[in-house]
């Protein structure tokens, strides 16, 4: 799991609406069931050409995730089909949480159980983050607030326990695991 909160870091747009997942990560790259690796994927179509060649014209040129660990996208992220691998991929390429006014409910479900922090936006404070691209932003997870310098704060929700998990570096399955020794007291009272 990435490291802990607050995220303190600049923004990376990508305007487009509907980005879905197969532009996230490409059906052909869904081979594993390993986490790590995939951000070498992540908009594969939108990085290279056929051959493999860097595209010039790129949206993701100039990309620096030890600069910008928060993604702003367009409206309707994440629609598609429902993979783990597109929030393992963007986590994995560096991204840490993802700013939208709209981002599609599985997607929103499988980042936030993996790791990858899904904001919903009011549209001002979304249109204000893709109007100035670069923008310094604090993610306070425990407060529920993002603080923009310079722009529009706002408070945002996420499931309970998805917040649980993220705040302590942990997913579902090691919540259940971190439980291994109350479970087994429970079973055995109840054999």
């Amino acid at each position: 799991m990435p490291e802990t909160f607050p995220i303190n870091s600049r923004t990376f747009n990508l305007t487009g609406e509907n980005i879905d997942t197969d532009q996230i990560i490409p059906a052909r790259f869904l081979t594993t069931t390993s986490r790590t690796g995939l951000g070498r994927f992540a908009f594969h179509d939108w990085r290279f050409d056929g051959s493999g060649s860097p595209r010039a014209n790129s949206p993701l040129s100039g990309f620096d995730p030890t600069r910008a660990s928060v993604l702003v996208a367009g409206r309707n992220f994440g629609c598609g089909s429902s993979r783990e691998h597109a929030p393992w991929a963007l986590l994995d390429y560096g991204f840490r949480a993802v700013i939208s006014c709209e981002i599609a409910d599985i997607f929103r479900s499988n980042a936030a159980r993996n790791g990858l922090l899904p904001i919903v936006a009011p549209e001002t404070a979304q249109q204000w983050l893709l109007d100035n691209p670069g923008a310094e932003v604090e993610i306070d997870l425990e407060a529920t607030r993002v603080t923009i310098a310079g722009g529009p704060g706002f408070d945002f929700d996420i499931e309970p326990f998805a917040r649980h998990c993220l705040l302590s570096g942990n997913d579902p399955m090691g919540y259940l695991l971190d439980q291994t020794d109350e479970i087994r007291q429970f079973e055995e009272v109840a054999a």
